[in-house]
């Protein structure tokens, strides 16, 4: 239950520049080579739908029909593992060759020929039921317990799954892995929630947070979520607050050591295209605001190892919150990467070489809680993409 502190540790051979740079260059090729290859051994992803029929959000409203998206790879009858992705992502982004590329491959620690690994799209994310689809801010306010809610209908009524193996989540997708762990204690073996803190929201991370939805709220071009034009607030501050909150201190001095390289930064992520929809991501960043999984974290059976980097700016560790919280778990313990220039802040997590070892150890370690029988999808009750 004390945290963890593993990494590599700086070299003290020193070579010369252009050496150096060569050298470099030649391993960062062939680490390349080798995640390219493994992403292409990877099962082909299958995407689909189930819609669920008069969901219940948590403020009673309802609607009529709920789309909910995922994506598997593997066959049904492995292992089953969920992985849960970030605020403004969808499951797909966890196809990244810098996540999955380290992780589903042969040989590793979630090789997608021994699991059957589940990607869903929360609610409001990616291709499930969203604001955008047309009832802009008619659509039913949600929050994370109504997003879990969905994903364990997902798992349960339609895939037929009791019991996974694994819920893995960054992000957003960590801290409703630490819900997953505390609601639905027998229904896992092991819950590893990175970039995430088990309290509720709070200092720095919430304050931000509301610098993001009240720069939109308050944009005349908003129109009260009637806007014919996505409002510029949207990415003005989509893009500083993804400056401000991830990237790392190091990391992002090592990226920009002058102000003309910070410009140079800043003014490539403001000429990208706006991707998001305001109303869209009002709802996915409101989503947080009665986050608490604290009171549940007594009820976990799961083994837990809590993934965080020391330079999240997010979760900051000297708040000293995530140790303590992690001691209420009987079997719970911590991994705290070590930030420094080749690190990325809150972002630190997505980038898989940091931890794989350390999951696939836990993986083939971890006691199994409970077996049962997957008998696979409802028959009719979602459509293969």
């Amino acid at each position: 239950m004390r945290a963890l502190y593993a990494g590599p540790k700086p070299s003290e051979t020193r070579v010369k520049p252009t050496r150096w740079l060569g050298t470099a260059l030649s391993v960062l090729a062939l680490i390349l080579d080798v995640v390219t290859a493994r992403a292409a051994d990877m099962p082909t992803p299958r995407e689909a739908d189930w819609v669920v029929k008069d969901f219940k959000f948590h403020t009673g409203e309802t609607v009529p029909e709920l789309r909910l998206h995922y994506t598997t790879l593997g066959e049904p009858e492995g292992e089953p593992v969920l992985i849960l992705h970030g605020t403004g992502q969808s499951g797909t982004a966890m196809l990244n060759p810098i996540f999955a590329g380290e992780l589903f491959g042969p040989g590793q620690a979630l090789d997608a020929a021994r699991y059957y690994i589940i990607l869903p799209d929360a609610i409001g994310a990616g291709q499930s039921s969203r604001p955008s689809d047309g009832l802009r801010m008619k659509f039913p306010v949600y929050n994370y317990d109504d997003m879990v809610e969905a994903q364990h209908r997902l798992i349960s009524e339609h895939l037929g799954i009791r019991h996974l193996r694994l819920v893995l989540g960054n992000s957003m997708g960590g801290m409703q892995t630490w819900m997953w762990a505390g609601k639905y204690p027998d229904m896992m073996d092991v819950a590893v929630p990175m970039a995430s803190l088990p309290t509720a929201m709070s200092g720095r991370n919430w304050i931000l947070r509301r610098m993001l939805t009240e720069s939109i709220r308050t944009d005349p071009e908003w129109m009260g979520g009637r806007y014919t034009k996505q409002p510029r607030s949207l990415h003005f501050a989509s893009v500083f607050y993804g400056m401000a909150t991830s990237g790392g201190s190091q990391g992002l001095f090592k990226r920009a050591p002058t102000r003309e390289a910070a410009d140079a930064l800043l003014a490539q992520s403001l000429a990208k295209p706006v991707a998001e929809d305001a109303n869209d991501f009002l709802y996915q960043w409101e989503s947080s605001a009665d986050y608490d999984p604290s009171p549940g974290l007594g009820r976990i059976k799961a083994t837990v190892l809590a993934i965080n980097s020391t330079d999240d700016e997010r979760n900051p560790p000297e708040l000293g919150v995530l140790d303590a919280e992690v001691r209420r778990i009987a079997h719970g313990r911590v991994f705290m990467i070590p930030g420094g220039p080749d690190t990325f802040g809150h972002a630190t997590t997505f980038y898989a070489r940091f931890w794989k070892k350390n999951l696939a150890e836990l993986m083939e370690s971890a006691p199994r809680l409970g077996v049962e029988p997957r008998p696979g999808p409802v028959t009719g009750a979602g459509a293969a993409r």
